[in-house]
């Protein structure tokens, strides 16, 4: 028997398989407690120090526990915690994004980015009056019965058929989404042939979980969007102040109707957001649109002035200069020291994504779209993430979260860790 004095994170496990489904939140594995975090690392509950690549999955892109971020969290606990009504904290973060974001033109505030994606179809089907919702086979929107369409699929049926990801959806709910594959042109525009009369919305990923558009691929979505009076959403939970300061709508320079945020607008705590033309937002606002077209929209925490100070402190510093420079060369780094490494070891893989967030996929085929990445090999790639984990890197499966508080000398740790991997793994193969 293990001794628990000796293993904390072991007595902790054990409690936490007695309570929780699974023994865990249902994020990242149960097999590992997380006891603090600091700058660009984190230590479990035994001791053990790994350089941060999971990074909150995504928010913390300035790294944990940043000096300046506990400075402004630590001047505002003191005058409330949350109210259930407007504060000037939230009002000034609400300000700020529609600044920064090209879609923006007003901002309703929720908890989670799961609840922004699901406002954000509701707003579609508002405001159109139609029912049917297009999202991409692959495409992750949150935790609502439309965002588990399809999102990862192991039956490969024909699409534009809708596959549930979860017990407990309605039927109903299938016959409302329309799936089409990712980067292909083709058969969006076949498919708006047939539907795009019913189509409300179009929710995506601008950058899908890594798979990047490829040239022209959002400019023909939002082309068909426009000539079909569609709802264009971009879900940027994950790429807003991630790909540029201004999201996936400043780097790719194209600009959806409505957005998603969340992540690092809230600097490590609970808060997302809806943004995006004034004329779908009116929705939330019953004496401009009315009772017939009033979408109702409230939450307990929603724009919580702790949050909000916390993601204002954290969007300060991602604007000083060179910033994103910095994220982009870390990310870079590591990029090359991966693509070196296996192929020395000869074992072959696609480095896809972004240098902001990126991962290696065990396959010889160019990755364009979700069932490209299906075909990779799954085994490898769990031996890629355990021999990291093993030298000291935390990373989530299928994602490299790169962010500002990596060092040199992390850098350094890092390489080395993606090049012994690489070396281990191509003996062997």
């Amino acid at each position: 028997m293990p001794d628990d004095h000796a293993n904390p994170q072991t007595s902790i496990l054990n409690r936490a398989a007695k309570v929780l489904p699974a023994g865990g939140f249902g994020n990242y594995t149960a097999d590992i407690v997380i006891a603090r975090g600091e700058g660009s690392r984190v230590w479990d509950e035994n001791g053990a120090e790994y350089i941060d690549l999971l990074i909150g999955s995504g928010p913390m892109l300035v790294g944990h526990s940043h000096p300046e971020v506990l400075e402004t969290v630590r001047e505002q606990l003191p005058l409330g915690q949350t109210f259930f009504a407007n504060n000037a904290r939230g009002i000034e973060l609400a300000e700020q994004i529609v600044e920064d974001m090209a879609c923006a033109e007003k901002i309703r505030f929720v908890s989670t980015g799961s609840e922004a994606d699901m406002y954000a179809i509701r707003l579609a089907r508002a405001h159109t009056g139609r029912e049917l919702i297009l999202k991409f086979e692959g495409g992750y929107h949150g935790m609502s019965d439309h965002g588990l369409m399809s999102t990862t699929p192991a039956d490969l049926v024909n699409l534009p058929m809708a596959v549930p990801d979860s017990a407990g959806i309605l039927e109903r709910v299938r016959d409302t989404t329309v799936v089409a594959p990712y980067n292909d042109p083709e058969t969006l525009t076949g498919l708006l042939n047939e539907y795009g009369d019913q189509i409300a919305g179009i929710i995506m990923e601008p950058l899908q979980r890594l798979i990047p558009p490829e040239p022209g691929w959002l400019e023909h979505v939002r082309a068909e969007a426009t000539k079909r009076n569609i709802v264009l959403i971009f879900d940027e939970v994950v790429t807003g102040y991630r790909l540029a300061y201004g999201g996936a709508q400043e780097k790719y320079g194209v600009v959806p109707d409505l957005c998603t945020l969340g992540k690092a607008i809230g600097g490590g705590f609970p808060l997302a957001a809806i943004a995006g033309r004034d004329d779908i937002m009116a929705h939330f606002d019953k004496a401009r649109v009315g009772t017939e077209g009033y979408t109702h929209q409230v939450g307990t925490l929603s724009g919580n002035p702790i949050a909000a100070a916390a993601g204002l402190k954290t969007l300060e510093i991602l604007r000083r200069p060179g910033a994103y420079d910095q994220i982009r060369a870390n990310g870079q780094r590591m990029m090359d020291a991966a693509r070196a490494g296996f192929d020395k070891a000869g074992i072959p893989v696609q480095i896809v994504g972004d240098p902001t967030l990126f991962d290696l996929v065990f396959t010889d085929r160019p990755v364009r779209n979700y069932r490209d990445v299906l075909g990779s090999d799954k085994a490898a790639e769990a031996r890629y993430n355990a021999l990291m984990r093993e030298r000291g890197i935390l990373k989530p499966p299928g994602k490299i979260y790169t962010h500002l508080a990596l060092t040199a000398a992390d850098l350094d740790q890092v390489c080395s860790a993606i090049s012994e991997t690489a070396e281990v793994m191509g003996r062997e193969a």
